[in-house]
């Protein structure tokens, strides 16, 4: 008589989509085509709008144009990263504590007043948030990291009579944005290296935390050393290429397409404040 033993089926979970940033979608489209100063100067501009102008109306105008650059780009929806559970519960609390706020308007329910503006008002805060985020997300999908040091010098270029150290600005923000990826990947692997080391196991919790402390420092040792590593890397990439300042020269400059999306990004910021500004009057 044979017994045949059926393995354990443990559930296997779909592991979420990482953030990916500061590294562009491949492809082409007309949003990757711009220039990246274009691109710095529109997220500047939204920004300080919705800084001015929290409203449902600019804020719905900034995301109408933000959903149609997505869509003109070609994002795919697998580049989005997967919003943990974790999220939602924060966010439910957040709104749960702004609705006790209360204020108008009062809608009344089973004979009580109960009072949406604290809910509403998290709600707005909440928009913005994500689009500030879609927006931020849209410049790191479509724009090349090599870009960015240059536009800054570029637009900076005023700020020069002033005599500001533009072409060091932007070449630590080179460097910065360029090293970021780079840095991420070396600390992924030092932690999957890590938890593949066999761990001793701890009596008691006081060993247990003392455990835990040496962890950390020993992966922050070991990040500091990679870090240097790779600094001096760099370092000795950058002599060989010719310097710094090549990090913060490139010959390109806005064109017709890049006037064609700024004047597109003012007409329809400016259309959202003046449709705001006509409903607040009244």
């Amino acid at each position: 008589m044979t017994t045949t033993s059926h393995p354990r089926q443990r559930e296997t979970r779909r592991p979420g989509r990482p953030v990916v940033l500061l590294v562009p979608i491949p492809g082409s489209s007309r949003i990757h085509e711009l220039w990246a100063g274009t691109k710095l100067l529109v997220v500047f501009g939204i920004s300080v709008l919705l800084a001015f102008y929290p409203g449902w109306v600019t804020i719905g105008c900034a995301a109408a144009l933000v959903l149609a650059a997505i869509w003109t780009a070609h994002i795919p929806r697998g580049a989005l990263p997967s919003i943990p559970r974790w999220l939602w519960i924060v966010v439910a609390i957040g709104g749960f504590t702004a609705a006790l706020a209360g204020g108008d308007p009062l809608v009344s329910a089973f004979g009580l007043e109960v009072g949406l503006g604290g809910f509403l008002n998290f709600l707005r805060i909440t928009a913005l948030t994500l689009v500030l985020l879609a927006l931020g997300g849209l410049v790191s999908y479509t724009t090349n990291v090599a870009e960015i040091g240059p536009a800054v010098a570029t637009l900076g270029r005023p700020l020069r009579l002033l005599r500001l150290p533009i072409d060091e600005w932007a070449v630590a923000l080179a460097l910065a944005l360029r090293a970021f990826p780079m840095l991420i990947d070396e600390f992924q692997v030092l932690y999957a290296a890590r938890r593949l080391r066999p761990k001793p196991v701890p009596r008691n919790r006081k060993e247990k935390r003392q455990q835990r402390r040496l962890e950390v420092i020993d992966l922050l040792a070991a990040t500091i050393t990679v870090t240097l590593r790779r600094a001096d890397e760099m370092g000795d990439a950058i002599t060989a290429r010719g310097g710094t300042g090549q990090l913060s020269a490139h010959p390109r400059r806005p064109k017709l397409s890049d006037w064609v999306a700024m004047t597109i990004s003012v007409l329809v910021c400016g259309a959202g404040v003046a449709i705001q500004t006509m409903l607040t009057v009244r």
